[in-house]
């Protein structure tokens, strides 16, 4: 672990940073909806990282909220202070000890028109907020500053906020309720199917082509998934299976076979099907990955869509 110049301790590889989660998750010096929760610190840093933020800095100032990440509005302003395409930002309150207050939020990047956002009483009486419980009773002025603000940075910065919105925002968002339907069938079986990163590969010695691309196999009983003491078993259509020392070459070695058959000439149909049926022999093991494991998945869902839409 290295030592970054006026940004103390941070980690530099993916080992470190689980470490350095943990330790982090064990300390009361963190908020409390870190405390005990590695994999969220982890997400945290890792979204510090993306806008600018320091490991410390992320936690003080990155917060899940709805299940969304979010970024505290001081946060925000000095991210956007500190970018270099930031030429200016105002901020006044017009109509201050009038029944309509409005806060007024104009920033200018450099080489763009300069962007106005208002926020007064009556729209936040619009969206039911003039008077709730909480900031909104105990600091309104406070809170039309933080509402115009947030939108003025947002439309004129969203590549320096990287998407995030204001947490004085999300915390005023209606909690989603959850569908409790039972889901539809997968249009395309390839998103029903957990994904996984891409580590260094120790295991790839059968070729895609005579494990997975056979149209005439038989389903294979699925065996214990750790078949072999301190292995991990891959199990693979109509073929003997592949053992892995480690989560790490298994996980390789799965995404291997499973984008070669995606990238193969069979027809889409086909391919999707493999797949699918590739993933339910492996469920065993893709049901023991951690979400640490499992944050790489979204990236190889993508790219074997991509490839199974382009057949």
């Amino acid at each position: 672990m290295s030592l970054i110049k006026h940004q103390g301790f941070a980690p530099q590889t993916m080992t470190e940073a689980i470490e350095f989660s943990n330790m982090l998750s064990r300390s009361q010096m963190v908020p409390k909806n870190y405390q005990n929760k590695p994999e969220d610190v982890l997400v945290a840093v890792q979204w510090g990282y993306e806008i600018g933020l320091a490991p410390l800095q992320a936690l003080q100032n990155i917060s899940v909220i709805n299940g969304k990440p979010s970024v505290y509005g001081d946060a925000a302003m000095a991210l956007v202070q500190a970018s270099p395409v930031c030429e200016d930002v105002q901020e006044t309150i017009e109509g201050d000890g009038t029944s309509n207050p409005v806060a007024i939020c104009k920033v200018k990047r450099k080489g763009r028109s300069e962007v106005i956002s208002k926020y007064s009483v009556e729209d936040a009486k619009r969206a039911g907020l003039w008077g709730k419980q909480g900031p909104w009773s105990q600091y309104p002025k406070r809170m039309l500053q933080m509402r115009a603000r947030g939108f003025a940075l947002r439309d004129a910065f969203p590549d320096v906020l990287k998407g995030l919105i204001t947490a004085e925002e999300a915390q005023d968002m209606p909690v989603e309720e959850k569908d409790i339907t039972p889901p539809k069938q997968f249009t395309n079986p390839l998103d029903a199917i957990p994904e996984l990163s891409v580590l260094e590969p120790e295991i790839l010695e059968v070729p895609a082509e005579e494990c997975l691309i056979n149209t005439t196999v038989e389903p294979v009983e699925v065996a214990e998934p750790l078949q072999k003491p301190g292995t991990f078993r891959l199990n693979i259509p109509g073929k003997e299976p592949l053992f892995a020392v480690s989560i790490d070459d298994w996980m390789e070695s799965y995404n291997d076979m499973a984008d070669k058959v995606a990238r193969s000439k069979l027809s889409k149909e086909v391919k999707a099907s493999k797949i699918g049926e590739f993933n339910t022999l492996n469920a065993d093991v893709l049901g023991m990955l951690t979400a640490v494991q499992k944050a790489g998945m979204t990236a190889h869902k993508q790219k074997r869509r991509a490839m199974l839409d382009a057949s």
